[in-house]
């Protein structure tokens, strides 16, 4: 196989047989035998084929294979000439994270974690099928998914800078109920507000070091600071509604004569009334994630003030950012010379704008917009900060460290014992609704997270700001 490093961080693969641009791999060097051990790259180059793709098909640093799309997957697309794909944004839609700075150092905090943990573990539904504390008729579901982030503002779920500190404001426009099939709405009501399984989390954690001063302070992080991670998507609700679609997709890309190389890419073209059907469902889905991740934000808030019996606003508890990490969206781009809007598919993939632009939000456009890079739960994570660098890869950066393990096989690898000690032994907190989570998701089974972001840093994507490490972890 052929490639080359055409930037500091970022490798080639050139065109051959049906792909219309080349694939192009964010990684530092000894990273590469790993992103090209699977079908990342056999995915990516199958992405390189659908019509109206533009400049090349991206692989971010955590990449691995994926359905359809490989995860760490990016795709641009010719708005007129482009096509929607459900495997390029992924099942559980708007998958993302919000992180929550207090105003507490870790010696204040360290007596309670327990009681804290156990309190988070207690208040915040998570685990499969996990149930909200909030029950929704239809109606008032539909509200949730089509006015996102204001619903839960205007409840009473939140405080109105949220809204400002939030990828889109938190709302999606163009969400249409109608769309959302009734199973998805079926499954999406007993499940606002909860965490779910798998990778997701709720971590307290530390600001263990602070690499950008200048930019640390304007997310209001210091060393030693106590914050909150909240990593969650848009639960059975957006799997449901992937899952409806892809059916659908299969169809169109019959009908309109799309070659696909893989099934798992069926597509439509942007113009269809598929693809329009397709993406105010996604919006639902969008949406309510972000209803989602605010509820649980308010039950972190509260759970704060039962513990250390103080009014929220005395510990801080303010949101920095919430990103998206599995959506679709058009956004406008400089393509040789001329400014065009082109549809975006990022399918673990994080938007990464830079100082100036318009949509980052005021009060962070003197330096970037930040970028939340969860780690696994017994490492670190990151907050980094987009660099105008983004732009060659269509604004986005890394999402985590990514997988480098199936579940079954860290598993066979992983003895949960060995990994809770291990976590203890280091004075970490931990509650989970099952052992083999741990086990699934043990720092082992992901890749270096220092490495991934250092590689988004060496291809001038996002810079380092802080790194974080894990002091309770809640696992579903």
């Amino acid at each position: 196989m052929t490639y080359q490093e055409i930037s500091p961080g970022m490798y080639e693969v050139p065109r051959e047989g049906p792909m219309r641009v080349p694939v192009r791999l964010v990684a530092q060097a000894h990273m590469l035998d790993h992103i090209l051990s699977d079908r990342t790259l056999q995915q990516a180059k199958n992405v390189a084929a659908l019509p109206g793709i533009l400049e090349a098909s991206y692989v971010m640093p955590d990449g691995h294979e994926g359905y359809g799309f490989p995860i760490g997957g990016v795709a641009a697309f010719d708005e007129e000439e482009g096509i929607v794909s459900p495997g390029g944004l992924g099942y559980d839609l708007n998958c993302g994270v919000r992180f929550i700075r207090t105003n507490y150092s870790e010696n204040e905090i360290r007596p309670h974690l327990q009681r804290l943990t156990d309190a988070l573990f207690k208040n915040i539904p998570s685990g499969v099928g996990s149930k909200a504390q909030i029950k929704f008729t239809p109606a008032e579901l539909e509200d949730v998914v089509t006015q996102g982030l204001d619903w839960a503002v205007e409840k009473g779920y939140g405080r109105k800078q949220d809204r400002d500190h939030c990828e889109e404001n938190g709302c999606f426009k163009g969400a249409d109920y109608s769309k959302v099939s009734d199973l998805a709405k079926k499954r999406g009501a007993p499940q606002v507000g909860t965490l779910g399984s798998g990778n997701h989390f709720l971590e307290v954690q530390k600001v263990e070091k602070v690499f950008d001063p200048v930019i640390a302070k304007a997310f209001g992080v210091f060393e030693g600071q106590i914050t909150m991670m909240i990593h969650s998507g848009s639960r059975g609700f957006g799997h449901q509604i992937c899952d409806d679609n892809l059916r659908v997709m299969l169809r169109a890309a019959e009908k309109y004569g799309i070659p696909l190389a893989d099934p798992e890419l069926c597509c439509a073209p942007l113009d269809s009334k598929e693809a329009e059907d397709y993406l105010k469902a996604m919006s639902c889905a969008v949406n309510y994630a972000f209803c989602n991740r605010q509820l649980m934000t308010h039950w972190v808030r509260e759970t704060f003030e039962q513990v250390f019996r103080k009014p929220q606003d005395e510990m801080g508890l303010e949101l920095v950012y919430d990103v998206c990490h599995n959506v679709g969206k058009f956004e406008e781009y400089d393509i040789q010379g001329k400014k065009r809007n082109v549809f975006v598919h990022r399918k673990g993939a994080t938007r990464a704008f830079w100082a100036g632009h318009p949509q980052v939000p005021q009060a962070y456009r003197a330096v970037g917009q930040p970028v939340i890079i969860p780690g696994s739960m017994n490492t670190s994570s990151y907050l980094l900060c987009g660099l105008p660098g983004a732009a060659k890869t269509f604004g986005s950066s890394c999402h985590g460290a990514g997988r480098r393990m199936s579940r079954h096989m860290a598993i066979r690898q992983f003895d949960s014992r060995k990994v809770e000690a291990d976590m203890v032994s280091k004075g970490q907190v931990i509650r989970a609704t099952q052992p083999r989570l741990l086990s699934e998701e043990a720092g082992g089974a992901y890749k270096n997270v220092d490495d991934v972001v250092g590689a988004v840093e060496k291809a001038g994507i996002s810079k380092i700001v802080a790194k974080m490490v894990p002091l309770g972890v809640v696992k579903g």
